[in-house]
């Protein structure tokens, strides 16, 4: 069996003595190791990929013993198994399109039980790749219990991590607190000085340079979650509205595809608020 443990805790010395020695005692041979400490808030974090013949019990069992005296939090899982996404979109369907198609693909190790939209637009595109689509309309009456159905969606599904393909809602700070470190989003984050509508038309009227995206965990503070993913592109002054909105969708859809591929492969760690990202 092909296992990969993950393991946060405070720095000090003997964890991965001790992680090795764990892994052998259940029969376990490494294939991959990465490890990081982060000096500021001296946290140490592992991601550790091995086999074994003991199964996914034994190696449980033999980690969390090894390694107990170090107080981690240790989460050990198959490799083949896929963690499960519940998607929210509104109308924009570039960043949900391309998740569908890297599924298609078998590229991106995730399973979508359901999608959930504030809007119908989408219902077509999700259903006819198979999916369900369930719309929940959202007003400021509405919201609180649209949030809740969505809780209870997550708990149905055994959902283990949302992701926000273009969901043009602000999620409450209530339904942020109940998952934590569990909701990507993805963002216009290099255009910080246009709010609102029409960004890339402000960034266009102000001849930005370069216009980008950020993929980020989501917390009760509006777009300023530890980050995952970045990436630009230079633009220049013949660049129209038209080409920014263009560029940036492309943007938007790898880095909120790179992080969630990410994510369903156990190499983000956050610490503090920031990430540690193994490659």
């Amino acid at each position: 069996m092909d296992l990969i443990a993950t393991l946060q805790c405070s720095d000090q010395p003997g964890i991965v003595h001790a992680m090795t020695s764990a892994v052998l005692a259940c029969g376990g041979n490494i294939i991959e190791n990465q490890q990081f400490t982060d000096e500021p808030t001296n946290t140490f974090v592992m991601r550790t990929r091995f086999e074994t013949t003991q199964g996914i019990d034994a190696s449980r069992k033999s980690l969390n013993e090894g390694l107990g005296k170090f107080s981690p939090t240790l989460h050990i899982r198959p490799t083949q198994s896929k963690p499960r996404a519940l998607v929210l979109v509104t109308k924009e369907s570039h960043c949900l399109r391309d998740l569908l198609y890297l599924l298609e693909l078998g590229e991106l190790p995730i399973e979508i039980p359901v999608v959930v939209s504030n809007h119908e637009d989408l219902r077509s595109l999700v259903e006819s790749h198979g999916f369900t689509f369930i719309h929940l309309p959202v007003t400021t009456a509405t919201k609180a219990a649209q949030e809740k159905e969505i809780l209870a969606l997550i708990e149905k599904h055994s959902i283990d991590f949302v992701v926000l393909a273009r969901y043009m809602q602000v999620l409450s700070n209530d339904f942020c607190a109940a998952l934590p470190g569990r909701i990507i989003n993805i963002h216009h984050s290099f255009l910080p000085g246009f709010k609102g509508a029409k960004p890339y038309h402000q960034a266009h009227a102000h001849g930005v340079k370069i216009i980008g995206a950020t993929a980020h965990f989501v917390t009760a503070n509006l777009d300023e979650g530890p980050i995952i993913e970045q990436d630009v592109a230079h633009v220049s002054h013949t660049s129209t509205p038209d080409d920014l909105v263009a560029l940036g969708r492309d943007i938007e859809r790898r880095v909120l595809a790179k992080a969630v591929k990410l994510y369903a492969q156990d190499r983000i760690f956050i610490v503090g608020e920031r990430t540690v990202v193994f490659s």
